[in-house]
Order: structure tokens, then sequence, then C-alpha cells
């Protein structure tokens, strides 16, 4: 067996399951080492051009040579030089020098490691919002379809998971939207509350950049203000340690993990669901349920989503104690925490969203298995419905309270302990005493008017409030979406 560095098979080795089976290669990317140190290097040309904007004497061709190697990364020198140096900035620093000799005496000048290791966090994490933005909006989109599909069409609805009054397919739907819609207007909020950490210095004083100005406070004024310019921020943090806040991590995961806790209580509706037969997640041709039992259809992609949607959820405690324990102006053992946790929370409310897309797309409805069930449930819930017809041909409330609590417990009875159908309109179709309303009973019967104002709230909730959440992300829709695993 190879010892440790030497294997070159990529399967001897240890891969997150996040990156190497579910994620998307965009979101993988911005997670990337190449990501990462090609940003680190357009951060120190970002900082040159700047301080040469301002008069530090920096030649247009250090520039052009810097401008050169952006992507020129050797990474196995990088590595050595940070096996040597224990020190992953310096590395890069002398690695990017390498490659840039002319420009090698003003790369990082000034900076403190946190200059590039901060602010390329916030990019990144910039970015990754932007990722899952789109693919937040696209979820939406296709429950808003379905909703819109099945607005009218009634269902049981369940309060502590038993029968409950009806509802609709769509107007259920539309409580799951609502969720992601609020998580939409978190993720939107969050991405544009992020602030560059900017130029600063060891421990935000920024004293090094003071003094390389000569004292003049208006250019390190200047040079925050032109560093985060040239990385896409309108603003930087006013004041730092030597890193940004760590609080604003707390912020960029408790969204995520919000999102998570929508998309678990979504598929867990779908799991069971599927459960009663009568919704189901899409099924492929040759897709197999169960290595023992064929017949099974295993709702697979929500219980996917369900499993990562918890480890989401958990990602905020990281973020909580890494902010509480900062001493000062800050402390490293924040540093390893958060290559883990904030990679991981974006791929993971990637992958639910990229899964809960695919299963949004194709969700089956079984509308005589609805129907089933309500005419199980039905009965029992139009009682009161049956006692004021009664009353308006000339019947006494309470007899008629009495004679079909008789009725439907004899008819409860059928159901739990015999295992039959649910007779009470039957047995109140044989009674005599309700012949005044026998013709009644069907109309008094019709599940829809049951369903109240769901249909209309469907229409209403769609038009005003969840298209319009949508209209940014129009041009970025796209179509179906299929799962690699």
């Amino acid at each position: 067996m190879a010892a440790p560095g030497e294997a070159e098979d990529v399967m001897a080795r240890y891969r997150s399951p996040l990156v190497s089976r579910y994620a998307s290669a965009e979101m993988a990317y911005n997670f990337s080492e190449r990501k990462k140190f090609g940003t680190w290097r357009r951060l120190w040309l970002y900082l040159a051009q700047a301080e040469k904007s301002l008069g530090l004497p920096i030649t247009d061709e250090q520039i052009q040579e810097m401008e050169s190697n952006l992507d020129n990364i050797d990474f196995k020198m990088a590595a050595e030089e940070e096996k040597k140096l224990r020190h992953d900035v310096m590395a890069h620093v002398h690695t990017f020098a390498h490659c840039c000799p002319k420009a090698a005496a003003i790369i990082h000048l000034g900076a403190t490691s946190c200059y590039v290791g901060d602010n390329t966090d916030l990019i990144v994490l910039r970015d990754g919002f932007n990722l899952l933005l789109p693919k937040l909006a696209r979820v939406i989109s296709r429950l808003a379809d379905f909703a819109e599909k099945y607005a009218d069409m009634p269902a049981l609805g369940f309060t502590h998971y038993q029968p409950a009054q009806l509802t609709t397919v769509g107007k259920r739907c539309c409580l799951w939207i609502q969720d992601l819609c609020m998580d939409l207007q978190s993720l939107e909020r969050a991405r544009d509350d992020l602030r560059f950490r900017g130029v600063k210095g060891t421990t935000g004083t920024q004293a090094s950049f003071l003094q390389l100005f000569e004292g003049d406070h208006s250019k390190v004024e200047e040079l925050d203000r032109l560093v985060t310019a040239k990385a896409g921020f309108k603003r930087a943090y006013m004041v730092t340690g030597q890193t940004y806040s760590r609080k604003v991590d707390i912020g960029v995961l408790a969204v995520l993990a919000s999102l998570g806790a929508s998309i678990h209580k979504i598929c867990t509706d779908i799991r069971l669901l599927a459960n009663l037969k009568e919704i189901e997640e899409p099924f492929e041709k040759d897709q197999i349920g169960s290595s023992a039992m064929p017949y099974k259809r295993n709702p697979m992609r929500s219980e996917r989503c369900c499993s990562l949607a918890r480890h989401l959820m958990t990602l905020v405690m990281d973020p909580l104690q890494t902010a509480a324990v900062q001493w000062f102006e800050r402390t490293l053992d924040d540093s390893a925490n958060r290559r883990v946790c904030l990679a991981e929370a974006f791929l993971t409310a990637d992958i639910i969203l990229s899964t809960l897309q695919n299963v949004s797309e194709g969700l089956v409805v079984y509308p005589k298995v609805i129907e089933r069930r309500i005419r199980q449930e039905l009965p029992f819930m139009a009682t009161e419905n049956i006692i004021m017809a009664m009353v308006k041909a000339g019947g006494n409330r309470q007899d008629c309270h009495e004679k079909i609590r008789v009725l439907s417990q004899q008819a409860a009875a059928v159901v739990k302990q015999e295992g039959g159908d649910n007779d009470f309109i039957a047995r109140v179709r044989a009674d005599p005493y309700f012949s005044p309303i026998h013709k009644q009973l069907e109309s008094l019967l019709d599940p829809s008017s049951f369903t109240g104002r769901a249909p209309q709230q469907v229409a209403k909730f769609l038009k005003e409030e969840v298209r319009p959440a949508l209209i940014p992300y129009q041009s970025k829709m796209g179509g179906k979406i299929e799962l690699a695993l």
C-alpha cells in the first residue's frame, strides 16, 4: 500500500461527498484553492494599483508583471514554501514574487495576512450567495407553478398529523413557498449587508499605511476606498481588528441554517405525503427503491434533502462559538474551523437547493387517492352543515345533534374496529329522521365547499408576493435539472 502522500489514485483518499458526490461545479469552484489563491493575487494587484495611484513609487512595469501572472500559480512551489515557512500567506507571497521578480519588492506592501485572507473570504461569501439566490428562485418558481396548477384541488388538511379541515394541494404548497420567500429575502439581505474588510493593517489601525503615506490620513482613507471599489464592494467595515468581526459569519450561516430548516420541513411533508400515496417525488424508470423489496418507491431525494439540511442547520454553532472566543484583536483558533464550516454551509445549501429543484419539477399528484381520503373523513366534518340544514328544514338542533352523535360513533366503530370504510352518510340516508335533507346531502358533501378561500389565497399570494420577488432572477430561471447521483 502506498504511503500517505504517495497515492495518485483519488479513490485512495478521502474526499468530502459534498464535492465528490453532490455539489455543483460552480459552487465547488467558488471554494476551491484556485479561486482562493487567484483572488489573493488580484487583491495584491488592487493594492499595488491603488498605492501607485496615490503616489507610492510603483512602476507600470511592476503592475503589468503582476497582471500577467494572476493565474500562473505554481501550487507545488507554494505547498513546499508553506511546509518550510508554516505560513500560507507568506508562502504565496514568495510564489507570486518568484514569477514577478520586478514586482517582488512591492507585493503585499503594508498589508497583513488578513488583507488577502479575510477579504477573499468576503468575496467568496458574496459570490456564494450569488450562486445560491438564482437556485432558490428557481425552486420557488417551480413550486409556484405547482401551486397554481393545484390551487383548487381539495385535500385533507392535518394538524398534529391528525385529520383536520380541508385545504387544497396548492394552498399547502404555498406554505412551503412562503417560507422559501422569507429565505430569499434573508439571503439577499445577508449578501447586501456584507462589507469589505478593506485595507486596515495588523490590528485594524491602518498604522502601516499611515507610515507609507507619511502621515497623510486622507490618502489612507482613499486607499481603503479604492481597493474596496476594485473588489466590487460599495462599503468596507469602518473598524476591524486584525480580522473583520466574526459575527459576520454568524449572520451568513444563520440565514443558510434557516434555509435548511425550511427545506427540511418541505421535504418531510413530501415524505409523509408519499407514505399516504397522495404525492410523490419523481421516480425514474430504472430507479430501484430497495435492494430487498422491489415494489418500494422510496422518497430518496427528499430524504437526502432532510439529511443534508440537518448538517446545514448545525453548522451555525461553529461561528457562534468562534465569535465568542476572539480575544481582543483576534486569535488564530478561528482559521481551521472557518475553512470547514463556511465552505460546507454553502456547498450543502447548494446541494439541497439543486435536489429540491429536481423534486419540485417532477412532483406527481394522485387525485383519486386524495379524493378517497377526503371521502373517509369528510362525513364527520360535514356534521355541522347537516345540523344547520336540518334546522332550516324545521328540525330541532339538540335532537339532530344527538342523532348525529350516535350515528357518527357507529360509523367510527366500523372504521376503527372493523377496518371498514366510513359509512356515516349511508347511515344518514337510511335514517328517516333526515329525510327532509336527503336530496341536499350531495351538495352538503361537496369538498370544494370546505376549502374556504384557499384557491383565492393561492392566486393572490402568487400574484402579489411570489411572482414579483422572482423578477430579478427571470433571466436565470433555466431549464430542468437532472441529478448526477
